[in-house]
């Protein structure tokens, strides 16, 4: 039986492969982010994307379809990946404040048969988002629930920072971290039936 496994820690991908009922098994990548230095938001979330992919993959499945991810928010041509304190998700969030900006999700399938790597396939997508404009008090509140702080761009669209957002225009699960009818549709690419073939 080919296992579905999850490259990622994240809470949030976790969350939506399980609202498709999905069986699959969680196995955090070891791969450093900071080592690639592309400075093009689509690139960078699809080569992390297929690093993790890959660097999950190698750790002895006979036949599993991994599934890799990587989310950016992206301004005025500048990266924003995850805070590293709170000064840096306050700076973030004051950039972004009565802004528009992007987030690119980079997904990778990588399908491992009798221990080796067969197929992988790479894609992404850009989800426009519109922040409206927020007080220094809405910053130091939101900074002081610690959400920001595991997130790309100092946001969770999911849950707080739902306030904050006046709207988007593309697919909402994008920003979340993991856009479902892309994924969906590249296992179709695949030949697998995602809904089918991997649930409980």
């Amino acid at each position: 039986m080919t296992q579905l496994i999850l490259a990622s820690s994240s809470p949030r991908r976790k969350e939506l492969l399980e609202q498709l009922s999905l069986s699959f098994e969680i196995v955090t990548s070891s791969v450093d982010e900071s080592l690639i230095e592309l400075t093009e938001p689509e690139q960078l979330v699809m080569e992390l994307a297929l690093l993790k992919a890959r660097s999950v993959a190698a750790t002895s499945f006979s036949s599993a379809v991994i599934i890799g991810a990587d989310t950016v928010v992206s301004i005025d041509g500048q990266i924003l990946g995850k805070p590293v304190d709170e000064k840096h998700a306050i700076a973030m969030l004051r950039q972004l404040s009565n802004r528009k900006h992007q987030v690119f999700t980079g997904i990778s399938l990588v399908v491992v048969e009798e221990g080796q790597i067969t197929q992988h396939i790479t894609d992404f997508r850009q989800t426009d988002v519109w922040m409206r404009s927020l007080s220094e008090q809405d910053i130091s509140w939101y900074v002081s629930t610690r959400e920001p702080m595991d997130k790309a761009g100092s946001y969770g669209i999911q849950a707080y920072g739902a306030c904050f957002v006046d709207r988007i225009d593309g697919c909402y699960f994008n920003v979340v971290g993991l856009s479902l009818p892309l994924l969906e549709r590249m296992f179709r690419q695949l030949g697998y039936h995602l809904m089918t073939d991997f649930t409980r």
